[in-house]
């Protein structure tokens, strides 16, 4: 599976993934106010610190918040955003993956299926309840977040939001909100 391209295996997973599911419901809507964080987190296997309202400078930022590092989802979806990073900053914004996984698995998870070209950082319950992506169960025996994207202007507000456990059309989706703030 490793010669796959992350589109194919998010294709394959969203093939395999249950017909039933439904996305899950986002308590931050667009136009509500980011809740801004500092935490920890790796890129390229260094660990980094990173908070909200630093990166927001910059532009845009995606903020996607995946259940837990090293599942196949979750890889399947950090290699997608990888490979789209350079859109993503062609069109001003930065990427920034997290999840309730410590700094020491992130560290890990940042070489081999971010291939370095994005932070990913640990999620403390403050973050996750700010953000309200909570997955309620364990992934993996860790506490676990819900698969949500987020897409926040450089006004610190939310522009766009996708909530689904399946990670198919979270890079695609948030691309596309992205562009569509450079045009505003």
């Amino acid at each position: 599976m490793r010669f796959l391209t992350a589109a194919a295996t998010l294709a394959a997973f969203a093939a395999s993934f249950s017909l039933g599911a439904a996305p899950a419901a986002a308590a931050l809507a667009p136009g509500a106010v980011a809740p801004d964080f500092s935490t920890r987190g790796a890129i390229a296997g260094k660990v980094v610190a990173i908070n909200l309202k630093q990166q927001l400078r910059r532009g845009p930022v995606v903020l996607y918040f995946f259940p837990a590092a090293f599942t196949s989802g979750c890889n399947a979806e950090a290699r997608a955003f990888a490979e789209k990073v350079d859109a993503f900053k062609a069109a001003g914004a930065t990427v920034i993956g997290m999840s309730a996984d410590d700094v020491a698995e992130l560290q890990k998870f940042s070489s081999s299926e971010c291939a370095g070209k994005f932070a990913v950082a640990s999620a403390g319950p403050r973050v996750i309840a700010g953000y309200d992506v909570a997955l309620g169960r364990q992934v993996k025996g860790r506490d676990a977040t819900t698969r949500t994207s987020y897409v926040i202007g450089r006004d610190g507000r939310i522009a766009f939001v996708h909530s689904d456990m399946n990670p198919a059309e979270h890079v695609a989706l948030t691309l596309a909100a992205v562009q569509k703030l450079r045009t505003r």
